[in-house]
């Protein structure tokens, strides 16, 4: 049966339709959000898939460009795999509704969020994430919903929520915040500079709003909601595990307890052979579960060394980070290289730097249409000591690119200071444990080193937590989590920002949800890690941005053309700009606003292509003197283009000091000839004098201009400017010059 249900967030309506598109999913709903609308679809598999470990939930964010009125690029006309935008905003989704499905669950879960229209001022990615705590939470399939989303923003100190298109251009951040009824899920965030106790109370703000959507969400259950299914569990049967743990407690905390990776994985792995040989021996086929229980006997000891006795496997203290070590200047040939080291995670990141023309174009539903900075993530199987071979990027890698990505976005010179594309590639050469912080640590140091003048270095540190399951209020924080502690806790808490303030927060939990006490507390760890990453490490081994770029990096100057010049820079059909692409070399870039960017590994090539550009959209100034070519030659003259498109002529009488009897005596065409401006006549037409650049003789005396007997003396008045804008030559109708007779005989003056 159809319903219908409303209530407004942020000033807009939130209009939720049931029970008639999508019947056949276990749960649905069409979502309205202002004129935002998504269809978000829960669908579960009868039966649990067979031999798999985990839960295996799928989220997908459907793109179509029909929700904006855009025809799709590319000769298929149709959309093609998810972008960049899609996989995000699906792991923004993916990432609070995760923890609250059973841990033992094995039936597959796919959510389908399909972005049906858009409304600018109405986000999609949050119709999307509460279409899909909708559509879970009154289907059949188990969970601990709902959860409800909201964007925060910052304008002059204050917090917005859901921020419309005009407020987010002026917005000193963009925070995707998730949550329950109690406890904050999920946080996304990108921010200039934003200090933490401001980003906390924006959360706290948030928080606020996203109870109100719960308890909508929760009215909504209680009217039409199913009864949840029942299951068959997948944990490690009770008695089973019980004997495990009185086997093997003592063995797993003297296994875990080394500060390299490989000693203590080959320990537990030795481990798990003595518990499978235990349990075979016990009853055939139970060793089946040795894995399982030796999966969750390492967890538990973790997480009592760490909960009960606050000792780390490493032997560190809570707050304290892994050795650190970093490098600038490592590659050869490349615009800038680092490597940045944090115990056994090992990054190297690589900077290149191109023309604004090098952008990559987008196609999505929002207004961004280009990206100028690119940071890409590689994290090869041979850096966990995986024997698997490189694919394409997965939705981690995409993903975590992102993130370093928008850490130091807000820290990147203008395109007016700093007229460059600008990529950063890193390269994951070892892991154990929060990468995609060591890679916003390693590409802030490329970038300096590559001369790229950001505002301020970025560092990142993560920060895990241990949680009392009974009681909120007993919680652990510990700072600069390894592989064992990301998978043993119950978060991986990422900040990264400058001395001055956070630039982006990504958290991942594994438990219901975090209380604003627990997020303060990361606030505080991280706001010290990350501090002590720039003041120790990071300026030590580069204080500043280098002054010049490297060799290899090509140079690119900038100038501003009157918009009405623009077609005369480019001339008809590419034929000027292309002239000078091939005199100089240079990549030549020009924005309709009259902004010209100028590319060439060679800076004189680069200052030698704006001189040209610069004589195109100036006028011409007698005095001046040229480097031109000669173009053609006449009986009485050579016409010379002194600036690309512009010609003028060179009288015979001004080739040289000396008397010229014939012009092919003295000049030939594709000359190069230096030439000064003598002459802009009345009707515009340019004279040119090659002598007037050469010293004049000493005892010179200029000569009376040549005539013959019976004929009046008529000298050449004016001269000749060329094509450009709408001059014309020379003539049988000039006054002066040479002409031909009826009987074809040749005068001369």
């Amino acid at each position: 049966m159809e319903k219908i249900f409303r209530t407004e967030i942020a000033g807009r309506p939130l209009v939720v339709e049931t029970g008639k598109i999508a019947q056949f999913a276990n749960g649905s709903a069409l979502v309205r959000y202002g004129e935002t609308t998504v269809l978000s679809t829960a669908t579960a598999s009868a039966t649990p898939r067979e031999g798999i470990d985990f839960f295996p939930l799928s989220v997908d964010y459907e793109e179509k460009m029909y929700a904006v009125g855009k025809m799709p690029g590319g000769f298929l006309k149709r959309e093609g795999r998810p972008g960049e935008k899609a996989i995000l905003v699906s792991r923004v989704i993916d990432r609070p509704i995760r923890p609250l499905f059973p841990k033992d669950l094995r039936n597959d879960v796919c959510v389908n969020n399909l972005v049906m229209s858009v409304d600018p001022d109405c986000s999609p990615e949050i119709t999307a994430m509460l279409g899909t705590s909708i559509a879970i939470a009154i289907s059949d399939i188990p969970w601990k919903g709902p959860v409800g989303g909201v964007v925060l923003g910052l304008i002059d100190g204050k917090t917005i929520i859901n921020p419309t298109l005009e407020q987010r251009e002026v917005s000193d951040m963009y925070v995707t915040l998730a949550g329950t009824l109690n406890k904050i899920c999920m946080v996304e965030a990108g921010a200039n500079e934003v200090p933490d106790d401001v980003m906390l109370n924006a959360i706290a703000e948030g928080h606020e709003e996203i109870k109100k959507i719960c308890e909508f969400i929760n009215s909504i259950v209680a009217e039409i909601g199913k009864e949840k299914f029942t299951y068959e569990s997948a944990d490690v049967p009770e008695e089973i595990f019980e004997a495990v743990k009185e086997y093997g407690w003592d063995k797993m905390r003297a296994a875990v307890l080394s500060k390299d990776k490989e000693v203590r994985d080959a320990n537990v792995a030795a481990l798990q052979e003595e518990v499978a040989a235990l349990l075979e021996e016990k009853e055939e086929g139970l060793s089946k579960w040795a894995p399982d229980a030796i999966y969750k006997l390492e967890k538990k000891v973790v997480r009592d060394y760490l909960f009960r006795e606050h000792i780390r496997v490493d032997g560190r203290a809570l707050d304290e980070i892994r050795p650190l070590s970093c490098a600038v200047g490592v590659l050869p040939r490349v615009h800038g290289s680092s490597f940045f080291q944090r115990g056994q995670t090992q990054v190297m990141n690589i900077c290149t730097l191109a023309p604004l023309d090098d952008a990559q174009k987008l196609e999505g539903l929002d207004e961004q249409t280009y990206k100028r900075y690119m940071h890409h993530y590689n994290f090869p199987g041979y850096s966990t000591g995986e024997a698997k071979p490189s694919k394409s990027p997965g939705r981690r890698e995409i993903g975590h690119g992102a993130l370093a990505e928008r850490s130091l976005i807000p820290v990147l010179p203008s395109e007016e200071e700093f007229p460059y594309s600008i990529r950063t590639v890193s390269e994951i050469t070892m892991s154990n444990g929060s990468t995609s912080q060591g890679s916003v640590c390693a590409s802030t140091l490329s970038l300096m080193d590559a001369g790229v003048p950001i505002k301020r270095p970025v560092a990142g540190i993560s920060s895990g937590l241990i949680t009392d399951p009974d009681n909120d209020d007993n919680f652990l924080v510990f700072m600069d989590i390894q592989g064992i502690e990301d998978f043993f806790g119950d978060m991986d808490f990422k900040v990264a920002g400058t001395t001055e303030g956070i630039t982006s927060i990504q958290v991942d939990i594994k438990v219901e949800g975090l209380t604003l006490d627990i997020i303060k507390a990361a606030f505080e760890m991280t706001h010290k890690g990350r501090l002590q990453i720039i003041n120790d490490i990071i300026l030590p081994c580069i204080p500043a941005p280098r002054a010049e770029l490297n060799k290899w990096a090509p140079r690119i100057i900038s100038m501003q053309v009157p918009v009405d010049k623009i077609r005369e820079v480019i001339g008809s059909g590419g034929k000027v700009i292309n002239k000078i692409i091939a005199d100089t070399g240079a990549q030549i870039n020009i924005n309709d606003d009259g902004m010209v960017y100028i590319s060439t590994p060679d800076l004189e090539k680069a200052e030698k292509a704006k001189m040209i550009i610069n004589g195109i959209v100036s006028d011409p100034e007698v005095g001046t003197e040229y480097d031109g070519v000669v173009t053609r030659l006449m009986d009485f003259g050579a016409f010379v283009e002194f600036l690309p498109g512009k010609e003028g002529l060179v009288h015979i009488s001004k080739m040289a000091w000396n008397r010229v009897e014939k012009v092919e005596d003295v000049l030939h065409e594709g000359d190069k000839v230096h030439v000064k401006l003598i002459e802009i006549d009345s009707q515009g037409r340019l004279n040119l004098s090659i002598r007037d650049c050469l010293p004049k003789p000493e005892g010179f005396v200029e000569e009376e201009p040549r005539r013959r007997e019976g004929r009046p003396n008529r000298e050449r008045r004016g001269g000749f400017a060329g094509r450009n804008g709408g001059r014309r030559p020379f003539n049988d109708d000039d006054d002066g010059g040479a002409s031909e007779n009826p009987k074809g005989r040749r005068r001369e003056f």
